[in-house]
């Protein structure tokens, strides 16, 4: 039984539901916030993920980071080296879902070329009479980022597990590869 640990940076811009979602997750949905107050910083929250089909683990170490401009630096000094990322943008927001590229440069910038496995999710989908943002439209650019796309409604908690355990997956498998050379050259 391996249990690993894996830095999960969250970042979006402010108001996308990046902190209702790390929420619902952490609370298997039973904790959706009416009032918010705006994350000013870094939240951390931790929750370990059983990997399928396996008795092995990880521990997600979500770094809740602040989508406003004015934090943005000093999240960056918290987030040392991520593991896997998760990049969110609501929906109905086309500008949200624009800002994506360049929350992805500044994650890359920071990892200094290390691959990062990430996920971008486009959250509030609750909100379809609001659509800006097509389903096919953000799973192509997710793809040409080389990120695996999900669909959240952290309100009507559905599908909020989706995306970490599809990092976690990431994370586990990266792993395994490593697992795989240090044998090899044993």
């Amino acid at each position: 039984m391996v249990k690993l640990r894996a830095k999960c940076i969250l970042v979006g811009d402010a108001a996308v539901g990046k902190s209702a979602l790390s929420q619902m997750f952490r609370s298997d949905g039973a904790h959706f916030q009416k009032n918010y107050s705006m994350t000013a910083g870094v939240e951390l929250v931790v929750k370990s993920v059983n990997i399928p089909d396996s008795t092995d683990s990880v521990e997600l170490f979500i770094f809740d980071s602040a989508g406003k401009e004015t934090f943005t630096e000093s999240c960056e000094k918290l987030w040392g080296q991520p593991s896997v990322l998760c990049l969110v943008f609501d929906v109905s927001s086309e500008a949200s879902f624009r800002s994506c590229g360049r929350w992805l440069e500044r994650v890359r910038a920071h990892c200094q070329g290390l691959q990062v496995p990430g996920v971008l999710v486009g959250n509030k989908s609750d909100l379809s009479s609001r659509r800006e943002v097509e389903t096919a439209v953000a799973q192509e650019w997710a793809q040409s980022q080389g990120l695996e796309y999900h669909e959240t409604s952290a309100k009507e908690m559905e599908n909020c597990e989706a995306p970490f355990l599809s990092l976690a997956q990431a994370f586990y498998a990266l792993y395994q590869d490593q697992l795989q050379t240090i044998q090899t050259l044993a």
